[in-house]
């Protein structure tokens, strides 16, 4: 049977495209989103993909999800990265006290960034929690106006133990005022997302500006905050990594095209590179049409039965980290191809490929089991 798996630009406007490419270079330069790209984040609600209907969010269905953080990944590595992980926390509005998520949410221009990392303390008050702490790479920092992270909770300096005798850790959300951003993003791609550290000193917060990512915890009861957060979590991010491999693998081709002319090439080396590439398409293919079948049938779990099996749960975490870590290695054996085109810094290739080997190198998506 002939593959019809749309190409990723099928999932977003060619308009929303232009304006994302022609601005990525100097969102570069700005160590953040340039303002015409958040303009679009802003117009399209990207932000609010994952928040409740109920507090003004768009609220869609995992599987549009992972086809529209593909196509705007394809877009540009950096603007899809922020998306993903602001709109991910997002999410956390399911789980999120009404009282403290109808104000932060009700807001065109919400953006929670932050941490999963455990990297702050949160010692229980006779009003609230005394929180310090400071935590690495919050992507989208800068356009934030609530930052979450991740605190281990303690009684007069004590560790205070969940259920399993562990140390209780909990995610908190705060106001943007009450953080400070540091400079510390320094790596060679995903530049433009401004990933850098934030901390928070001394500052006593209300019992609910904590919650809980926990089945029994969702406030708002909804298949998508039924969804295991794990699996959500490798999926969103496993995407950002094919939709990069795509653009530089159609990229790719206009470098190839450019290097058949040159004299010196022999008729087997242009043979070699026009097999390369489409290889290259035909893995891509694969990986995402398993991908995508995963995904689709485990959102079709969630919603009719209100549970993911096992099994379904395990295939959508090893098609993530098979898309993910074979996207990477696809596009390495290109990457010699494309000559000193690649390797130059003003190039679109070249940001790609940048972009795709920072994102690779999220924890989650490292190991294929």
């Amino acid at each position: 049977m002939e593959n019809t798996l749309p190409h990723p630009s099928a999932f977003i406007s060619g308009d929303d495209i232009d304006i994302v490419r022609n601005t990525a270079a100097e969102a570069e330069r700005l160590g953040m989103l340039h303002p015409r790209q958040l303009e679009i984040i802003y117009q399209r609600q990207w932000f609010k993909l994952l928040v409740p209907g109920i507090y003004t969010g768009r609220q869609i269905s995992l599987p549009e999800l992972v086809r529209l953080q593909e196509a705007i990944s394809w877009t540009d590595g950096s603007t899809s990265w922020v998306v993903t992980l602001c709109s991910g926390a997002g999410w956390f509005g399911g789980f999120i006290d009404p009282e403290i998520a109808m104000p932060v949410f009700n807001n065109n221009q919400v953006c929670l960034a932050g941490s999963g990392a455990v990297c702050g303390t949160a010692e229980l008050k006779e009003n609230g929690y005394l929180v310090n702490g400071s935590w690495k790479y919050a992507s989208g920092a800068h356009h934030a106006t609530h930052i979450t992270a991740n605190c281990a909770i303690q009684n007069n300096g004590e560790p205070v133990l969940n259920t399993n005798g562990d140390q209780l850790v909990l995610p908190f959300i705060f106001d943007r005022k009450d953080v400070q951003i540091l400079p510390a993003w320094k790596y060679i791609g995903m530049i433009a997302t401004g990933s850098d550290a934030f901390e928070v000193k001394d500052l006593v917060v209300p019992y609910n500006r904590q919650f809980k990512i926990d089945p029994s915890a969702v406030v708002v009861d909804e298949p998508l905050y039924r969804y295991p957060f794990l699996q959500l979590a490798e999926a969103t991010l496993a995407v950002n990594i094919s939709g990069i491999a795509i653009h530089f693998i159609d990229l790719c081709g206009d470098v190839f095209t450019e290097r058949m002319n040159h004299p010196r090439l022999t008729d087997q080396q242009k043979t070699y590179l026009i097999d390369s590439l489409a290889l290259a398409n035909k893995e891509m293919s694969q990986l995402r049409s398993a991908f995508f079948d995963a995904i689709d049938a485990s959102w079709e779990s969630i919603v009719e039965k209100n549970i993911v099996p096992d099994a379904q749960l395990n295939l959508v975490s090893t098609t993530s980290r098979r898309l993910a870590i074979t996207a990477r290695e696809i596009v390495d054996r290109l990457y010699p191809l494309c000559g000193l085109t690649a390797a130059s810094t003003t190039t679109e290739i070249n940001r790609a490929w940048r972009d795709l080997h920072t994102a690779s190198q999220h924890t989650l998506l490292t190991f294929a089991t």
